[in-house]
């Protein structure tokens, strides 16, 4: 199926890996140009070799912290560089674990800074171009705890909450200018951001990772954990001509695994 996204050009946060590498994958196989952005330059250089050698597009990259304040002016500056911009993923690692009666200021405006504030700044930024052009996607990356709150990533369900009330009040608002605005809400897929999570759970119960790991499986309606490119198929659709009449929605890939309805 043809996606209508060749020659269109997207800006992917956390694109050297994880979630945001296979998004990133995912759009250059249609044929979309990118600016990839995180905090490593190495990584980045890297990684948009690689993903243009691959899939013979134009890579771009910029080195950014999104628990900077300034990051979403340079990530938006160094993209509109590229030309117009069609796409915008939002995404971003996540905050550390937490005791949900033991947070601090400090751990909550990190956390608001890097899930909330910055991707918020960066499509605001993006946004006018889009709707000038009355063509537009922006797809965040948020997480099962939106909707399931996880144990100890208070940080995490907070932040990402607040990310997604924005979506939806702003899908409506821009609807009828041709940009759409979703979010995906990933489960426990195979990312190194989850392997981090069943490390420490194994080291603060004093088990192995493989235990941790079964016991998360035995939730899971699938099975299995979930593989990055199953997520990455999504936000391109999302991302794409198909997805015109979707908006304001927030799309669990998550093998079954958020029982509410």
């Amino acid at each position: 199926m043809d996606l209508g996204l060749r020659g269109r050009t997207a800006v992917v946060g956390g694109g050297t890996s994880g979630l945001g590498r296979a998004s990133a994958e995912a759009l250059a196989a249609e044929g979309c140009d990118l600016l990839l952005w995180s905090r490593s330059a190495d990584a980045l250089a890297a990684t948009a070799r690689e993903v243009a050698e691959q899939h013979g597009v134009r890579v771009e990259h910029v080195a950014a912290d999104a628990t900077d304040p300034g990051a979403a002016a340079t990530v938006a500056e160094a993209a509109l560089t590229m030309g117009p911009i069609d796409i915008v993923v939002l995404n971003a690692g996540g905050p550390p674990t937490s005791d949900p009666t033991a947070t601090d200021p400090d751990g909550w405006a990190r956390a608001f800074q890097l899930l909330a504030a910055t991707p918020i700044e960066l499509a605001t930024r993006l946004l006018p171009g889009m709707r000038e052009r009355r063509w537009g996607r922006v797809v965040s990356i948020l997480s099962s705890g939106v909707r399931q709150p996880i144990n100890d990533l208070v940080y995490s369900n907070a932040g990402r909450s607040a990310l997604a009330a924005w979506l939806k009040t702003t899908a409506r608002a821009i609807a009828a200018e041709g940009v759409t605005v979703n979010g995906v809400m990933p489960g426990r897929i195979a990312t190194p951001r989850i392997q981090q999570l069943d490390s420490g759970r194994a080291e603060l119960e004093g088990v192995t990772e493989d235990r941790v790991r079964a016991a998360h499986i035995a939730t899971i309606p699938a099975g299995r954990y979930g593989r990055p490119e199953e997520l990455g198929a999504l936000v391109a659709f999302l991302a794409s001509e198909r997805a015109s009449y979707l908006t304001g929605q927030l799309v669990a890939v998550d093998g079954g695994l958020i029982a509410g309805v």
